[in-house]
C-alpha cells in the first residue's frame, strides 16, 4: 500500500530505525521528513537516550526538520514513520503543517503498550482537527515496519510494557 516513492522513504525510515539496533524493546522506532525529493530529517526514537519522554521519532525529526530550514512550518512536506504516530506526534505533525503523514504499521499490527492505554483514533483526530489540508496514508511496508516491534499477543511482563 506504498504510492509513488513511499516505499523508497519508508525503507530509509526503517534503516533509520534500526540505526542502534532492532530489539523491539529499545522501541525502534524511525522518521523521516522529505520535501520536493530532499530529506529534511530522518531521526530515531531518543526516549531512552536523552533521557526525554518527548523524544519520540516524529518529534525529533519535525524539531530537527524546523531548525535545518529555519521555519516552524512544514508544508508541503511527507513525514513518513515505521508506526502509526502516537497522539502527541499526531499533534505536532498538525502544528507544524506536515502536509502527508505515511505511517508502516498500525496500532492493530503491534503490542499495546506502543500506543496510549486507551484508544486514540489518530486518523479520526486529525479528520476533525484544526487542518484539513492534511493527508494520512497507513499500511505502507506494514509487515516489515510491524517487525521492527513486540508483536500484538507478545506475552511481556508488564515492567516492560512502556506505556501501559
Amino acid at each position: 500500500m506504498c504510492a509513488g516513492d513511499d516505499e523508497y522513504w519508508m525503507r530509509t525510515a526503517i534503516d533509520v530505525a534500526r540505526s542502534k539496533g532492532s530489539d523491539p524493546s529499545t522501541s525502534p522506532l524511525g522518521c523521516v521528513i522529505v520535501r520536493d525529493g530532499k530529506v529534511l530529517a530522518a531521526e530515531r526514537n531518543q526516549t531512552h537516550e536523552l533521557p526525554d519522554a518527548t523524544a519520540h521519532a516524529e518529534m525529533m525529526a519535525i524539531r530537527r526538520a524546523c531548525e535545518g530550514i529555519g521555519e516552524l512550518e512544514l508544508r508541503g512536506a511527507t513525514l513518513y514513520s515505521t508506526l502509526q504516530p502516537c497522539g502527541m506526534c499526531t499533534m505536532a505533525s498538525i502544528w507544524s503543517k506536515v502536509g502527508r503523514v505515511v505511517f508502516g504499521a498500525g496500532r492493530d499490527d503491534v503490542h499495546p503498550m506502543y500506543f496510549e492505554a486507551k484508544h486514540v483514533d489518530t486518523l479520526a483526530f486529525i479528520a476533525d482537527a484544526y487542518r484539513d489540508d492534511i493527508e494520512i496514508e497507513g499500511g505502507c511496508l506494514a509487515d516489515e515496519c510491524a517487525e521492527l516491534y513486540y508483536g500484538p499477543d507478545a506475552d511481556l511482563p508488564k515492567e516492560e510494557q512502556a506505556n501501559l
